[in-house]
């Protein structure tokens, strides 16, 4: 593969943005980040980013389904590949499929779909998000409390049996046994906790069990209040686990969003869309668990109001971000990517621009619209 230097652009490293140096790709992986002269010097290819911003591609590890395709009605391979290629001109280089709760067999099957999608280098696939099924029915959201069962040793096996890249498994403590957490963990999946009627003590015990996060902070768990913390005090109070945030104006208040950006250390919050077929899709209306959801103005609802999912980009939810929550842009860009490759344990090969890391990036406008994107050194523009 030539040696590509990408050049004329804001480039965001550790200290922030900068003007005046250049990125040289090299075999799928970033070669140097240097002065644009010396990177120019060694390049067989210049492509001129015209002032762009160029970030860390995003990385998003909650995507239940895009361009009109539910990854729990299709866990195909074509399936994954349809998924990630919608979310890729929203700038999503990497990203967890997610199946949500259902019987085992959907469950291998979904499995055996992304550990061949990444063989196959499927772009923008870096492992699986395992949504349920051992969730409470006490904040079930959508999901179907029909599928949620207490996993035994065959189905942790198989859980957690992902050849290739990450999983990430969404799970209540209060209903699954400490062994069994125990267990998951040391098999190498990350364990979050969601979708969990659990009380601070038992989210507590949970983290020290090695939890390592939490599935879309304040949406299907048990609140904060004065004298019962909660799965959200819990949460909030833990400084070493990651939270995963949907930012769109319906799942949190924008307020509780910046109580939990002041909580936590800096990089423990993570941007998610839990996005559903419609993202990438001309159609708004989806069949999940035998109901129509149906997005209106950006709000993705079921019948009886019980949110599905979200029809949120990563993108936007930068965009909305930097709005709503006075975040800077390149603190924005860091949730969309270089926090979450942290807390899917990736963080030594993705989410940052420096030599060795993978060649996924995105290149921003001036209204941090996407206009490139680069998986593994191959570039794709977007209108």
């Amino acid at each position: 593969m030539a040696t590509t230097a990408l050049v004329n652009a804001r480039v965001l490293v550790e200290e922030g943005f900068r003007e005046g140096l250049a990125v040289l790709l090299e075999d799928g992986r970033i070669a140097d980040v240097a002065e644009e002269a010396r990177v120019r010097a060694r390049a067989q290819r210049v492509h001129d980013l015209q002032g762009a911003s160029l970030a860390p591609g995003f990385i998003d590890t909650q995507v239940n389904g895009g361009g009109g395709v539910l990854f729990n009605d299709d866990t195909s391979v074509e399936a994954v590949r349809r998924i990630a290629q919608a979310h890729r001109r929203y700038g999503t280089t990497g990203m967890l499929p997610t199946l949500i709760s259902d019987d085992a067999e959907v469950m291998r099957r979904a499995i055996a779909a992304v550990d061949a999608a990444i063989e196959q280098r499927v772009p923008g696939v870096l492992g699986i998000h395992l949504e349920g099924p051992y969730l409470a029915p006490a904040r079930k959201g959508v999901h179907d409390p029909g599928k949620f069962r207490v996993p035994a040793a065959d189905e942790i096996a198989m859980a957690a049996s992902l050849r290739h890249g990450r999983t990430l498994l969404t799970l209540a403590p209060d209903r699954v046994p400490a062994e069994t957490i125990r267990a998951f963990v040391a098999r190498g999946v990350v364990v979050a906790a969601g979708h969990t009627a659990a009380s601070y003590e038992q989210t507590r015990a949970a983290l020290d069990l090695g939890v390592r996060g939490f599935t879309h902070l304040y949406n299907a768990m048990t609140p904060l209040s004065g004298r019962e913390p909660g799965v959200v005090g819990a949460a909030l109070d833990d400084a070493a686990s990651w939270c995963g945030v949907i930012v769109d104006g319906h799942h949190v208040h924008a307020a509780s969003l910046r109580v939990a950006l002041a909580a936590k250390p800096r990089g423990k919050i993570v941007l998610v869309t839990d996005a559903m077929s419609p993202v990438g899709s001309d159609n708004p209306s989806f069949r999940i668990n035998g109901q129509i959801a149906t997005a209106r103005d950006g709000l993705l609802t079921v019948p009886d109001g019980t949110l599905a999912g979200s029809v949120l980009d990563m993108a936007q939810a930068v965009r909305n971000t930097v709005a709503w929550l006075d975040v800077p842009l390149d603190e924005a860009l860091r949730m969309a990517s270089t926090y979450p490759a942290e807390f899917i344990g990736l963080g030594a090969t993705h989410g940052r621009i420096a030599p060795g890391y993978a060649a996924d990036l995105v290149a921003l406008g001036d209204r941090a619209q996407v206009v490139a994107t680069w998986i593994g050194g191959d570039l794709e523009e977007h209108q």
